[in-house]
């Protein structure tokens, strides 16, 4: 018979490297995690994040513009008070005039907002470095755009994939039913697929949105599986040995 390799022919270098691999791994899903919760938290006016939330991240609030849903939201908070919101809100209230955000908005912005709002940041932000490019932004608002749902479906697609194969290849070690372990490597792969398509689903029918929040919630909880029944049997599991028959 064939012999694969399990978790008991593993070096103790080897379990070192898994082991500080998946624990790294874990740790950066769960800063994501905050991430996530940070920047999408309380666009609904609700401290908290929910799926309204998600809804007007990616469907937009077209009773409003973008600006003023994102002062609402994560951009909000980089304000240093209230007041400096409903400047900026009145402002856009009021048409938007260019003499009136020269003199009123522009000072707010260039505080705190340019250093991740502009081009030279490289983070993909929407520019807040002049008035045309604000401008834009108070317009109707109709959630994420399909160029900006591109650049962040390629990454994560690329980003993703490698971090479930290399988590998947230590987890197949794993001593457990074939037919568990196959469905076990394969399901966060169909999670973030399914995720990533439901954003743009989302964007054209908001109650996708249920469908991002289950699907990413699918991927965290495979993904932790993965990891903690691979630490557990790498380090604590003691493989059943089959007596002889004489």
């Amino acid at each position: 018979m064939p012999h694969y390799r399990r978790m008991t022919d593993a070096s103790i270098s080897e379990k070192i490297l898994d082991t500080m691999f998946l624990i790294t791994i874990g740790l950066g899903y769960l800063f994501a995690l905050a991430h996530l919760y940070y920047s999408d938290q309380g666009r609904d006016g609700i401290p908290g994040l929910s799926v309204d939330d998600i809804k007007i991240t990616y469907y937009g609030e077209h009773q409003k513009t973008r600006l003023g849903a994102a002062l609402n939201g994560a951009m909000g908070v980089n304000l240093e008070n209230p007041g400096q919101k409903q400047t900026i809100a009145d402002w856009i209230g009021r048409g938007g005039s260019e003499n009136e955000f020269n003199s009123t908005v522009a000072p707010i912005l260039n505080q705190n907002c340019i250093v991740c709002h502009s081009s030279e940041s490289g983070m993909g932000l929407p520019p807040l470095t002049s008035y045309n490019d604000v401008k834009k932004l108070t317009e109707s608002d109709h959630g994420a755009s399909i160029q900006s749902l591109v650049r962040v479906s390629h990454i994560h697609l690329f980003g993703i994939a490698f971090i479930l194969f290399f988590v998947g290849r230590i987890f197949i070690l794993c001593e457990m039913p074939v037919m568990l372990k196959r469905i076990a490597v394969a399901v966060p792969f169909f999670a973030i697929l399914l995720d990533i398509l439901s954003w743009y689903a989302t964007r054209l029918i908001p109650e996708f949105a249920v469908v991002v929040v289950l699907s990413g919630a699918l991927m965290g909880i495979s993904l932790a599986i993965q990891i903690f029944v691979s630490l557990y049997q790498m380090w604590f599991y003691t493989p059943k040995i089959e007596p002889i028959e004489m």
